[in-house]
């Protein structure tokens, strides 16, 4: 299983590794990466905003073979706080190695599942007191699924693994009822404008998140707009 810095590939677009550096200052953490599997090659392939030392020395190592913010992570649905890894060998191995870097065992990887099977892990990772941690990163976990999907289906519109096989089909209603979820509306909220139950909004939401392999409704909300189906407020 190799693994490819895809920001180092000819041709390829720049601007990922650029949207997860400008996450990172945004969110108030130090570094950020992507990472998803090709399913043709298996090979590992994603961005990151770590210094080219620790790139190199990664990679040199193939410490993607043993990674848990790759292989454990990837079996989780939710985001996964780094402090629930087991500190086995494998753990020891990257972040032994990664501390000499000056890179922190602490931080957080939100898995992606997109709409043709397709699968990501955002992860970003902060040095600061444990108790700082914990409460930014309850505050950023949300704002983080939201960042994580758009990227994913950024990188798989950009065809850099497989081309999308389908475009997921919402109805109309289910447009609608996302569309005033990005407006900021509750389920009684939406019921109310559109005359349905707030039963029969969530219904239809749930509905949204299955066919767009969405885990949260949050999700579905980020992924719907990344493919224009609903737009912003």
């Amino acid at each position: 299983m190799d693994i490819i810095d895809l920001s180092t590939v000819p041709g390829n677009p720049d601007n990922f590794e650029e949207f997860i550096d400008q996450m990172c200052r945004r969110l108030g953490v130090e570094y950020g990466s992507y990472a998803t599997m090709n399913p043709m090659t298996g090979a590992v392939q994603g961005y990151a905003t770590y210094g080219q030392s620790w790139k190199q020395h990664y990679m040199a190592h193939k410490l993607h073979l043993v990674d848990p913010t790759i292989h454990r992570a990837a079996l989780s649905l939710a985001p996964v706080d780094w402090s629930r890894f087991v500190r086995d060998a494998k753990f020891h191995a990257v972040f032994r190695s990664a501390d000499d870097f000056g890179i922190s065992a602490q931080g957080i990887t939100v898995p992606i599942r997109g709409p043709y099977g397709d699968r990501g892990l955002l992860s970003v990772t902060a040095a600061m007191p444990e108790f700082d941690w914990k409460r930014l990163s309850r505050q950023i976990v949300g704002e983080l699924q939201i960042a994580a999907v758009h990227l994913h289906d950024a990188v798989m519109r950009a065809g850099l693994l497989v081309p999308p096989l389908s475009r997921p089909s919402l109805s109309s209603r289910e447009r609608e009822v996302l569309q005033w979820v990005a407006a900021g509306k509750s389920q009684q909220d939406i019921g109310d404008i559109l005359g349905i139950s707030a039963r029969t909004v969530e219904v239809h939401l749930r509905s949204a998140r299955e066919k767009l392999g969405a885990l949260s409704t949050a999700q579905a909300v980020g992924r719907a707009i990344g493919l224009r189906m609903i737009y912003p407020r």
